[in-house]
């Protein structure tokens, strides 16, 4: 499968090469100012994080654990950034209650958003991940059920040590993505730790065969 994300900035020519290693990206853009930085700087995707506010008003927030608040509303962000209207997102849900009404705030600006969209969520525990996964069926019966053309990008919660032989992604956890991923109409990449490739490049390799709809 072509990248459609890389095929959209080439197309915009700003990006002369068929290497999706020269998308600049903007990441944890969770504040007002980020985001003002972001959008008058040079990056191709815009990164964030989502979660549900802590308090009143219950709304989707951007925001990274431990945070639970935010200067800052998913709305408002999207309307930030549909004004430029050519820098792609990647959204990452840091908790499935914020699945759904984000979603529906997304479907409300989609119809003439012709940037990239992704929407990332680690629905898998991985190497010594120690966070909870989101429930990968629900985060995939959610998105799945949207009109709008999205890229999802499915991972693994992982840690790492200083100093310590780290575990990579075993066979096991490799096999079960690719059980999840199975059938999905949604083209699919997978965020992983850099400093655990070494060590997984077979299970890796696999993975990205097994299917058409994988970025590779």
């Amino acid at each position: 499968m072509t990248d459609p994300t890389l095929d959209y900035f080439i197309n915009l020519g700003q990006i002369q090469e068929d290497d999706a290693s020269h998308i600049q990206w903007s990441h944890a853009t969770n504040s007002k100012h980020k985001v003002v930085a972001a959008l008058n700087g040079p990056c191709h995707m815009i990164e964030a994080d989502i979660l549900m506010r802590g308090n009143e008003p219950k709304e989707p927030i951007m925001a990274h654990p431990p945070m639970r608040d935010s200067d800052i509303t998913l709305q408002e962000w999207l309307e930030k950034v549909k004004k430029q209207n050519n820098k792609g997102i990647k959204l990452d849900f840091k908790s499935l209650e914020a699945v759904v009404p984000s979603l529906a705030l997304l479907e409300k600006v989609s119809g003439d958003w012709g940037a990239p969209m992704w929407l990332n969520a680690d629905i898998l525990p991985g190497p010594q991940g120690t966070t909870t996964p989101l429930e990968a069926q629900a985060f995939l019966d959610a998105v799945g059920s949207g009109a709008s053309p999205v890229v999802l990008s499915l991972g693994w919660t992982t840690g790492w040590s200083a100093e310590t032989d780290n575990p990579g992604y075993s066979w096991a956890m490799v096999r079960q993505m690719e059980e999840v991923c199975r059938g999905l109409r949604h083209p699919v990449t997978f965020p992983v730790r850099a400093a655990l490739l070494a060590q997984s490049f077979d299970q890796m390799k696999w993975l990205l065969q097994q299917s058409d709809s994988i970025l590779l």
